[in-house]
């Protein structure tokens, strides 16, 4: 490697920068961040530095540079547009064995900035070596989606509690495996949901049984939204790639399935409109006894977990076996399909209000208000109704919706196989293909889907 990577105490240590401009600005705000006493040389002051000296107590010396400047100083920053003055300031830092770092002359430079992920007191940098400092920030900012903020919650709280778990557990080994649990289960997801009091609590429970073979499991309820991985929540991905087993059914894609780490165990539960694999109450029951166990449980549903997901009968179940459980929401199918569809579900000109329901058949009929759902302006939307759409449609003309009221039936909504169907509700045989289909579909009725013509934006 060109450049050795470390991390350096100069809080409260002189810190010199020669230049005054746009790039100097954002070297002082790095060096002030770690807690330098700035000192500036510049015969001119941008308004950006100049903010910082109303801002910050650093010191801004208006002259020409020279060596007497760096004199007592812990680290230099040449930011001038000079080559003299920056291969000067290089020059005399080499001999005084001071660091040096010279805005985009890497020949000249002792040390270079990392592009950094700030979690304090948890730093992560990024560096190409000089090669390419736009390729090092590309891969912070790919990095920064992954850790979130609350990572440095959960350092400074280590931080504080690591002298008694060192006193309790002197072996560095036990000490090393308490750790790993804690920052990799329900203690770090207290403290990334805020609850610090709680969190310690827990902590210092797992620590008076320190070394018991028993682990506590933890059931995750994560909305995964239509199908498209890119449509998760941060979240979701993160608890979804700490799980030991995935627990799924036919809403959840194969994409979001590859997600999971690769040695988690999957289980299939099989949902899906008119065929269900196992009952709600085993499911139910099977989350309760992998958690039981001791393991970590992702249960994946397509969509938000409490619309039309059966979210609140999980939980009831978790909740009355004692199991802790985390509720992640995801993007719901109807705001899915509709924003890929171009078809906004209110629109002032066409609907106030957007009603959810279920057409899910039970005893061989559907039971809705069609009264309440024939009134016009506003939009409705259907979950689960593809296999009764036909009757759907006819109870909505019966209740005095006009036949030529548009309709529009997504499937496979917001993923690279989405279908779009747009008719009327009188188009019975156009639509009666899509309930033909394995893949999952959702119905939206009102005048709003005549916009779909001139808002369709996502084409596959």
């Amino acid at each position: 490697m060109d450049f050795f990577p470390l991390f350096l105490n100069i809080k409260d240590q002189p810190c010199l920068v020669v230049g005054a401009g746009d790039i100097a600005a954002r070297k002082i705000e790095l060096l002030l961040r770690a807690g330098a006493k700035v000192v500036v040389v510049a015969l001119e002051v941008g308004e950006a530095v100049a903010a910082l000296q109303d801002e910050h107590a650093i010191i801004i010396r208006r002259k020409a540079f020279t060596s007497d400047d760096i004199d007592g100083m812990r680290l230099v920053v040449s930011a001038t547009d000079d080559r003299l003055t920056n291969a000067k300031a290089a020059t005399l830092a080499n001999q005084r064995r001071i660091p040096v770092n010279v805005v985009d002359n890497l020949d000249l430079c002792s040390f270079i900035f990392p592009a950094i992920i700030d979690r304090s007191p948890l730093l992560i940098a990024v560096s190409s070596s000089g090669a390419s400092p736009v390729l090092s920030r590309l891969l912070r900012a790919k990095i920064e989606t992954a850790i979130p903020a609350s990572f440095g919650l959960l350092a400074g709280f280590i931080e504080q509690l690591k002298a008694r778990v060192l006193q309790q557990i002197p072996q560095a080994r036990q000490r090393r495996n308490f750790w790993e649990t804690i920052v990799q289960g329900r203690v770090a997801e207290l403290i990334f949901t805020g609850r610090q009091r709680e969190a310690e609590s827990q902590l210092l429970t797992q620590l008076d049984h320190a070394g018991a073979a028993d682990r506590q499991g933890e059931v995750y309820l994560i909305g995964t939204g239509p199908g498209d991985p890119d449509l998760l929540t941060f979240k979701a991905l993160r608890l979804l790639g700490q799980a030991d087993v995935i627990v799924y059914d036919r809403s959840v894609s194969g994409e979001i399935l590859k997600l999971a780490h690769s040695d988690a165990e999957t289980i299939f539960v099989g949902q899906q409109d008119g065929n269900h694999s196992l009952t709600p109450a085993a499911i139910h029951r099977q989350l309760a006894e992998l958690a039981s166990s001791g393991k970590k449980v992702a249960r994946l549903k397509g969509g938000d977990p409490f619309i039309f997901g059966r979210g609140g009968e999980e939980i009831e179940t978790l909740m009355q076996s004692g199991i802790h459980f985390q509720i992640v929401p995801g993007i719901t199918a109807a705001s899915g399909c509709a924003s890929y569809s171009g078809i906004p579900l209110t629109h002032r000109d066409h609907a106030q209000s957007c009603t959810f329901v279920s057409g899910h058949i039970q005893n061989g009929r559907i039971d809705l208000d069609w009264r309440q759902l024939a009134k016009p302006k506003q939009t409705v939307i259907i979950y689960m109704g593809i296999s009764g759409l036909e009757s759907i449609c006819r109870s909505l003309i019966d209740h005095g919706c006009p036949a030529d009221l548009p309709i529009a039936v997504i499937q496979s909504g917001a993923t690279h196989k989405q279908r779009v169907f747009i008719g009327t509700l009188s188009d019975r045989p156009a639509y009666s293909e899509f309930a033909e289909s394995d893949a999952p579909a959702l119905t939206i009725v009102g005048t709003v889907v005549n916009l779909h013509r001139q808002l369709n934006w996502f084409s596959t």
